[in-house]
């Protein structure tokens, strides 16, 4: 970023697509990431309205900016926009990170790593995963390292979604209103559904994760404050979510030139 917080020519200009994307503070921890390593570069809030995204999106192919972080309630939509796609984005139907190279979009998926990662240095080894959805999908299919039990309100489906990735043997359990549930043996608790609320819990782990942005309800958090457990949404792992970002945009060479050495 300029040293006057200013967008000039030379400026890779990038955008945070999301409904409430101005109420997040990743452009602000991502800005200072690109001023902090001596880059032109910015990233802008972008609150976008459902029938406005697909306009959005398809009109960067012809502007100004270079890519974008797509916030988690537009990551499946995005999918059909693209002109070249991640195996990952392909085989999940979700994409949440995109630059564009000339009149072409480009996409990949972030987020799955970044919740592995930060699994990882939490050392946890064991973890409950609630949900079938693409974003559970790609989660189990990269996380070989840790100890998965799997847990939806509907058995067969959750037994689908286990054959659909080539889980063998999978442990797979029900989770329903009417039921009693303790996740306290777990190292972490992932969620990736679409549970209301989460009142059959009883005990949950130390950390719960849904990667759900703060104005997005979530009925994990609601859950953890009341059980007086931690609780990680996207707004908790900006920092993570910033580096992430730095680094693909570094790795995808969009990031080659500091300020000192910009070409005029």
């Amino acid at each position: 970023m300029n040293d006057a917080n200013e967008i000039s020519h030379q400026t890779k200009l990038y955008g945070f697509i999301g409904e409430f994307a101005g109420q997040s503070s990743l452009s602000a921890v991502l800005n200072k990431k690109f001023k902090a390593s001596n880059k032109d570069a910015m990233i802008i809030p972008m609150n976008i309205r459902e029938d406005d995204f697909y306009f959005t999106v398809v009109n960067m192919k012809k502007s100004h900016v270079n890519g974008a972080f797509i916030s988690s309630e537009y990551s499946s939509k995005v999918v059909d926009i693209l002109d070249e796609a991640s195996e990952l984005v392909l085989k999940f139907g979700i994409c949440d990170v995109l630059i564009r190279d000339e009149q072409r979009l480009i996409g990949d998926v972030l987020g799955t790593n970044v919740l592995i990662d930060f699994l990882r240095i939490k050392d946890v080894k064991k973890v409950a995963l609630i949900g079938i959805s693409p974003s559970a999908k790609a989660f189990a299919y990269l996380a070989e390292e840790f100890t998965v039990d799997y847990y939806y309100r509907d058995l067969e489906m959750l037994m689908d979604f286990t054959s659909q990735i080539q889980l063998v043997d999978a442990d797979i359990n029900r989770i329903a209103d009417s039921m009693s549930i303790d996740f306290s043996s777990y190292d972490a608790v992932v969620d990736f559904s679409d549970f209301e609320n989460f009142e059959m819990v009883e005990k949950l782990s130390a950390i719960n994760v849904d990667m759900k942005p703060k104005k997005e309800f979530s009925a994990l958090k609601k859950r953890s404050k009341e059980l007086e457990q931690s609780y990680f949404g996207f707004d908790e792992l900006l920092v993570e979510f910033g580096d992430a970002i730095f680094k693909y945009l570094e790795k995808n060479k969009h990031l080659e030139y500091d300020k000192s050495n910009m070409r005029f």
